[in-house]
């Protein structure tokens, strides 16, 4: 059996630029409004045009970037519809973290989760981007607790999907205070070690946020 050769530094840069490109779509650096080209790209970034485009075509296949009818790529912009199947998912991926840690009820994890909260919850900045990193820190933190290296991976892939830059951004049209309530009660629901009650109150959570993600993104169209 013949396999090709594996090309280790040319797969490492991509993932470079990947990660590049994906910190600046989060940070609003990248607007909605520009267009991503290989070529332009590869001549900024210094490195050639095959790493820039095998990072582009992956932030497309990951729904952050789609294929401009003008060439190249720009920031998608989610649907009203694809914006209700995200959160759908985020629940079902969440839903599944607080089960499993009601049922384990593990004073230590509780006690590391009542930490990341308040950490997070005590903000210094009240730009978007800040209240976006504690949101989302806080939920991949209930994720990682429960060792469960898949919902990790899923988890990361939802947040990625347009969260970061098309609908969190919009929050910024109301009380962005809105955005990082109630994270304490899903602690004391998990601490129940009743996972029903864990469910029901990640399901309110993030119903909630669905909610105040419509209201901005309505203010803002």
């Amino acid at each position: 059996m013949a396999l090709k050769q594996i090309k280790q530094d040319r797969q490492r840069l991509a993932d470079i630029v990947y990660e590049q490109l994906l910190e600046a779509i989060q940070s609003g650096t990248i607007s909605s409004e520009e267009r991503l080209v290989q070529e332009k790209l590869a001549e900024e970034l210094q490195i050639s045009r095959t790493p820039v485009r095998e990072a582009l075509l992956r932030l497309e296949q990951d729904g952050i970037l789609t294929s401009s009818s003008r060439g190249g790529f720009s920031i998608h912009r989610m649907t009203n519809g694809e914006v209700k199947e995200l959160y759908q998912a985020r629940a079902a991926i969440e839903s599944q973290a607080v089960r499993i840690l009601a049922v384990e009820n593990n004073p230590e994890k509780n006690k590391s989760l009542r930490e990341t909260i308040e950490r997070e919850e005590n903000i210094s900045s009240s730009s978007v981007r800040a209240y976006f990193e504690a949101n989302r820190n806080i939920h991949r933190r209930i994720v990682e607790l429960t060792d469960n290296r898949y919902l990790i991976e899923m988890f990361d892939n939802i947040w990625n999907r347009g969260v970061s830059y098309n609908l969190f951004a919009a929050i910024e049209k109301l009380d962005l205070s809105m955005s990082l309530g109630d994270h304490i009660r899903l602690v004391e629901a998990i601490e129940t070690g009743n996972p029903t009650v864990a469910l029901d109150t990640i399901i309110d959570h993030i119903t909630h946020g669905l909610e105040l993600q419509f209201e901005a993104l309505e203010r803002a169209g």
